[in-house]
């Protein structure tokens, strides 16, 4: 009986470890995945700040555009958190450029440098040349610029000429500064000038009046007419001499480099000071959530009239906003993907915090640090070859610049009924590629680099001033 009942019991004693069992192994599943999630969430909870941070300032500052109209102070007090990131960001780009730059060359030898630095101008040239001609393409298809947009406009700000000769050589002038310190602050620039002249006194001409009036006793004054003359001189501009400064440690790092155990300890020093650098950028990154929500408020909310800047030049806006999205979002993910054979949009998932940055300050310089966090924690890319290219590349690598103002010199073409031929197109093209190569180097870059485009065509200048009202969004 004892055995038949153990028998008996035996099935229920393994039905019930069996159910025990299964029990056991669902809890941990279910806990395991939970602290999944969780780890997860806090990796990327920066990211998830930062986006909610953009749709909160859009959000709101579309809600307070339908508002009463808000006084200025008011609108300064709310994008101040927002100028307070663009101040910190700005504040870390000396440093951070001195010491990439440098521990970055200083790490790879001559040849290595120099195939580097082939490869990424390579690139950098061949993606500008890509977006103009992409912009180009595309003002011609849709065609957005229309005469009659002109009349509804109004007459436009009339600016000075920039001739491309003076901009070329202040280009050049800029990447040797003659003062490291005064280019931390400063850069040359050409400036014209309208002087009153007068003519060189005729000798003969004076001596005979003299004459007469000496035989005549009385005294008289020769007329002399002056005239207008367009007068060129170099002057310092406030704005920090990036390309100068660029250059200068680019050959000191790979000067450092050729000297070997020598130069260890200024190595070690750059190291040290790049990683403190990075460690204030995390620290930075932190609040940008809510700098970055300021700043989209308080610009949408400064737009003067918002809507009617919609309607007239909407197909404008469309004609740009496409033409990057075709850039960023097929033609860099297929170099990408040609050059390396690997899955570029799992690479643009690791720099979306920098995408999202970039979106809201509206600066390559600004994003700079985020940009560098992204690459190497995020995609564990190499620190000697971002602290290289990545310097170099938010200087003179302007793909959207290039982009934005093909299409904006083709517009006002439009605009003012005038038929570009080839040779302008392709005119055009060149000009905004090389303009947008030295932009960050030029004050008001955006202003004068459509000045050179202009007037390399012949192009009416005073227009730029009627595409103002949306170039902070584009």
């Amino acid at each position: 009986m004892a055995s038949t009942e153990g028998a008996n019991n035996m099935p229920k004693q393994v039905e019930v470890r069996m159910h025990d069992s299964h029990l056991s192994s669902e809890e941990p599943k279910h806990r395991h995945l939970g602290l999944r999630l969780c780890d997860k969430l806090g990796k990327n909870l920066l990211l998830t700040l930062t986006v909610f941070g953009v749709i909160l300032g859009a959000v709101c500052g579309g809600l307070l555009r339908l508002a009463s109209p808000i006084h200025p102070d008011v609108v300064m007090l709310i994008a101040f958190p927002g100028d307070i990131l663009m101040r910190m960001l700005k504040m870390l780009i000396l440093p951070l450029i001195i010491s990439s730059l440098i521990t970055g060359l200083s790490g790879l030898d001559a040849k290595a440098s120099g195939r580097l630095g082939t490869r990424a101008m390579v690139y950098y040239m061949s993606t500008t040349i890509i977006a103009a001609v992409l912009g180009v393409i595309l003002v011609l298809a849709i065609h957005p610029g229309n005469p009659k947009l002109k009349q509804q406009l109004g007459p436009g700000k009339k600016n000075d000429e920039v001739s491309s000769l003076d901009a070329f050589l202040d280009l050049i002038r800029n990447l040797f500064p003659e003062n490291l310190v005064q280019a931390c602050f400063q850069q040359i620039q050409t400036v014209t000038k309208k002087v009153l002249v007068a003519p060189p006194p005729d000798e003969e001409a004076n001596a005979t009046s003299a004459v007469v009036s000496l035989l005549n006793e009385t005294v008289t004054e020769v007329p002399e007419e002056t005239k207008m003359v367009i007068k060129k001189g170099l002057e310092f501009k406030d704005g920090m001499n990036v390309l100068g400064l660029i250059g200068f440690f680019i050959a000191f790092g790979i000067a450092m480099g050729k000297m070997g155990d020598q130069a260890k300890l200024m190595v070690d020093f750059f190291n040290i000071l790049n990683e403190i650098v990075m460690k204030l950028v995390i620290m930075i990154m932190w609040y940008s959530p809510l700098g970055i929500a300021c700043l989209i408020c308080g610009k949408i909310i400064a737009i003067k009239d918002l809507e009617v800047v919609a309607r007239q030049l909407g197909m404008y806006m469309v004609t740009v906003i496409i033409g990057l999205i075709i850039h960023g979002g097929i033609f860099l993910p297929l170099i990408y993907f040609v050059v390396t054979r690997k899955n570029p949009f799992s690479f643009f998932a690791g720099i979306f915090q920098a995408w999202i940055t970039a979106l809201g300050t509206a600066s390559s310089a600004g994003t700079l640090p985020v940009t560098f966090r992204c690459l190497e924690e995020n995609l564990g890319i190499d620190k000697r070859v971002t602290r290289f290219v990545l310097p170099v590349g938010a200087t003179i690598n302007m793909d959207g610049t290039a982009l934005y103002e093909a299409v904006a010199a083709i517009f006002i073409a439009q605009m003012n009924g005038v038929v570009l031929d080839g040779g302008q197109i392709v005119t055009v093209s060149l000009t905004a590629t090389l303009a947008s190569v030295g932009a960050a180097s030029i004050p008001s870059a955006g202003l004068v680099t459509m000045l050179l485009i202009l007037t390399a065509v012949g192009l009416p200048t005073e227009d730029i001033s009627l595409l103002v009202a949306v170039d902070w969004l584009l």
